[in-house]
């Protein structure tokens, strides 16, 4: 066996090692408690709610690894007074019918809202930047 081949399977070995170590440590991560500035949607209010201005709406379950990992970026959006727009969540597992209703089939989903209307919809996480951006273009 050449040495390049070696050190190859090698590197490969040791980022399959890496990607076990982080899927397992990711899946133990405690959720970070949310803003109490961010609104917490249901079926019952959920039209309410998104009929005036412009409304971020995270499509979320418990049990979604990178839904966890977006709960500190939504939280830094719902605090920062020169974010313009509501941030708002929806559990899919509470609430089948909205997410039925909005097509929703992989979360994190985010859907944007202005005046009751779906304006934008971005899939998976995502930085801060990227959806201050997103927001910035339907102000």
């Amino acid at each position: 066996m050449s040495t390049g081949l070696i050190i190859g399977i090698s590197l490969l070995a040791l980022f399959a090692a890496y990607m076990i170590y982080s899927m397992r440590k990711m899946k133990n991560m405690a959720a970070v408690p949310e803003s109490e500035k961010i609104v917490t949607l249901t079926d019952k209010n959920f039209q309410n709610q998104i009929k005036k201005g412009l409304v971020m709406v995270d499509f979320w379950a418990e049990w979604c690894m990178p839904c966890k990992v977006m709960g500190p970026v939504l939280n830094e959006l719902a605090e920062d007074k020169n974010f313009n727009a509501t941030v708002a969540k929806l559990n899919v597992d509470h609430f089948q019918s909205v997410s039925r209703q909005f097509g929703i089939r992989g979360i994190p989903t985010i859907i944007l809202f202005k005046d009751g209307k779906e304006v934008d919809r971005i899939v998976g996480v995502k930085p801060k930047d990227f959806l201050v951006k997103q927001v910035n273009k339907h102000l």
